[in-house]
């Protein structure tokens, strides 16, 4: 959400109200297209670890006197128009990217008002879905009944141009917001699929994504977890209560392409299968600071569980994934997760810019980090673009097999 080894993600401390494990892998574009995703990706993002909590200032300064020179010696000098607001900007952000922390970055208002909307899963696009898979910008996930859809879009295409410009030195999160607009207007994207290429003119709509889907397929439950938003926990809750009433023999829960989102949300989920127990823990310098576990009832307690990972699945559903592996509770089936241990927080700045700083590491609860390593399956399966583009799904195949269906 999909190497989106690639895609951002994130697990973030929100003063915006949570912590989330946003990464983005992925970004639900609109859904033009994001998510990552995850990572801005992720992060998204992705990308949130979400707890409230307060705002550190420190009592320390730099000078920036020789950034004052620059911009007089800019502005008395440059041959053109300066717009001094986006220098600040600018600014801010070369300063915070000279951090060398990738999941560390300075968004403007309307970076972070995508940020946010991506996380809601209400955005003006396409209706689809983007990561990286072997270095190529590729759609990972349609969304059903969206002008991506409709278009014949299909998941595993690679995106080649974007309204005639090459994608080839864009990052996941330039992709997105050339692909994003007004509902309504229009976005041609260049795509490669298998040997062939070819040009599709979509016109963007509002297109709403719910975070959570279920069905029930042979008496396995197959719960599908796009991102980890505020509704995630209850619409997944409500999912696990309708499997246990239905007396599934088993449960699927589909991360694949997953980037992230709250943390808490991740904790209240894993908390379906684990009743009170260490769902992850959060570390400053190798110092426990933090200890998140599970409430209330776990309803799918003793259900046979497979948990589906890919390169998407990151952050938040990392902490999911490693919590149910951990305890025995599910097995991993699928490829090696994206590793994003690491917690970012939301800051809120003037303007409606935000600041995303990583503040932690968080760890599992034998006491792993992911980051840079991400989780192994019990089983691995891989899956290729040639079995997205034919309709096949060998992973989902071999999770209902081992459940017996």
């Amino acid at each position: 959400m999909a190497q989106q080894h690639s895609t951002q993600s994130h697990a973030v401390r929100s003063t915006m109200g949570a912590k989330t494990g946003v990464s983005r892998p992925i970004f639900i574009v609109g859904l033009a297209i994001m998510a990552v995703i995850g990572y801005v990706v992720g992060s998204n993002s992705q990308y949130l670890l979400s707890y409230a909590t307060g705002v550190k200032m420190s009592s320390q300064t730099i000078d920036l006197s020789s950034v004052e020179q620059t911009y007089q010696l800019l502005k008395a000098n440059y041959d053109g128009t300066l717009d001094t607001q986006k220098l600040i900007d600018g600014a801010s952000r070369g300063l915070v990217a000279a951090a060398g922390d990738k999941f560390t970055v300075f968004m403007d208002a309307q970076e972070t008002k995508a940020f946010q909307n991506d996380l809601s899963g209400q955005v003006s696009g396409i209706g689809a879905a983007i990561g990286t898979r072997s270095s190529a910008i590729t759609l990972v996930r349609i969304i059903p009944n969206s002008p991506a859809e409709q278009a014949g879009l299909k998941a595993g295409d690679e995106l080649v141009a974007i309204n005639g410009q090459t994608v080839k030195n864009m990052t996941v999160d330039q992709a997105v917001t050339k692909i994003r607009g007004p509902s309504g207007t229009s976005v041609k994207l260049t795509i490669q699929r298998g040997q062939a290429t070819k040009d599709y003119t979509i016109t963007r709509a509002n297109v709403s994504d719910p975070s959570v889907r279920s069905e029930v397929k042979n008496n396995i439950g197959i719960l599908t977890i796009t991102r980890f938003d505020t509704d995630t926990a209850d619409l997944a809750r409500q999912a696990a209560l309708a499997f246990k009433q239905q007396n599934v023999k088993g449960v699927i829960v589909d991360l694949r392409d997953n980037g992230g989102g709250y943390a808490s949300a991740g904790r209240d989920v894993a908390g379906l299968w684990l009743a009170n127990q260490v769902i992850f823990t959060e570390r400053q310098g190798g110092a426990i600071v933090d200890t998140e576990k599970s409430s209330g009832s776990a309803p799918l307690a003793g259900i046979k569980t497979v948990v589906l990972v890919n390169g998407g699945t990151a952050s938040a559903s990392e902490i999911v994934s490693g919590a149910l592996q951990e305890s025995g509770a599910a097995t991993l089936l699928g490829e090696q997760t994206y590793g994003k241990g690491s917690v970012q927080q939301i800051i809120d700045l003037s303007g409606g810019r935000t600041l995303k700083v990583t503040v932690a590491k968080w760890y599992t609860p034998k006491g792993n980090n992911v980051n840079g390593k991400g989780l192994t399956p019990n089983k691995v399966v891989p899956m290729t673009a040639a079995d997205s583009n034919a309709g096949r799904d060998p992973q989902l195949d071999a999770a209902m097999a081992q459940l017996g269906a």
